[in-house]
């Protein structure tokens, strides 16, 4: 499925759907200033210069429109075929994902799949490539069975396992929250090995303060996340480096009760694998 021309961010359309006629009481150097705050310029002219590529082709454009570079470590990990399951860290929310989207369908001549927020499907050339869930409300069927169907499949399937961008924690340190046992328990239902990923990579310091400020005022609602569009044309002219480490296979994995330990032990190997030997 594609669209008529490419997609575009319009701020202040999504505030008036929103907010319906209120919309009108807003002053005008507030909604420039949201405009600026989002990169939407500079979003609408990546978008429109990246029409019609989908998938992998996208997030290919991406990378060479910002100039960012991948150093792939431990490539000769990876299994020959693609059925796996690759679990990782999630430090920047936006670039770590199209990175490995990618660079694994370059990889393995196939189009890699990615467990994601339902809310990114909206992100449209990717929406071929993302597998749904919904992490805040009830599982629907049609969501639970796309993923069933994706990991009955051959291609390989990217999980973020703490289901959100790494926070800062104590002592500076900036990491995953806690691993949830889901992507275990798929793996020993779908016989796929778990091939961990760590990608060695950081949000600018403001993104993780703004986050930690927000958690303190019990705000439940993930504010920092308006700043990842900035955060992407940031990265311009990086490079990062993805290392994968050995496979773990599905056969040694224990699913139910013990999943959440297997999770946790999965996330001591990611860390393992960081370069810096930041954990």
């Amino acid at each position: 499925m594609s669209i008529e021309g490419p997609i575009s961010i319009n701020v202040a359309q999504v505030l008036a759907d929103r907010l319906g006629r209120k919309a009108r009481w807003l002053p005008g150097f507030l909604v420039r200033a949201l405009e600026r705050l989002i990169c939407q310029q500079e979003m609408n002219e990546l978008l429109a210069g990246a029409y019609p590529r989908r998938g992998a082709a996208f997030c290919e454009y991406v990378l060479e429109h910002l100039g960012v570079e991948l150093e792939v470590r431990g490539a000769e990990n990876l299994p020959q075929s693609g059925r796996c399951i690759v679990a990782g860290n999630h430090p920047l929310g936006g670039l770590d994902g199209v990175s490995m989207l990618a660079w694994l369908s370059r990889h393995y001549s196939a189009s890699a799949r990615f467990v994601v927020n339902d809310l990114l499907m909206a992100v449209e050339p990717l929406s071929e490539s993302f597998i749904p869930i919904n992490k805040h409300g009830s599982q629907s069927r049609a969501a639970s069975a796309s993923l069933d169907d994706a990991l009955s499949g051959d291609d390989p399937v990217v999980i973020y396992p703490a289901g959100l961008v790494s926070r800062l924690g104590k002592g500076g340190v900036v990491a995953d929250l806690e691993w949830r046992k889901m992507f275990v328990n798929k793996a020993v239902e779908s016989h796929r090995d778990i091939v961990p990923v760590f990608f060695d990579g950081l949000n600018s310091p403001s993104f993780y303060r703004l986050a930690r400020l927000r958690k303190s005022l019990g705000i439940k609602f993930n504010i920092e996340m308006v700043l990842l569009p900035r955060e992407v044309f940031r990265a311009r002219g990086k490079r990062f480096v993805l290392t994968f480490g050995k496979p773990v296979p599905w056969q040694t994995l224990t699913s139910g009760a013990s999943a959440s330990d297997e999770a946790r032990r999965l996330r001591e190997i990611v860390y393992s694998l960081n370069p810096q030997n930041k954990l």
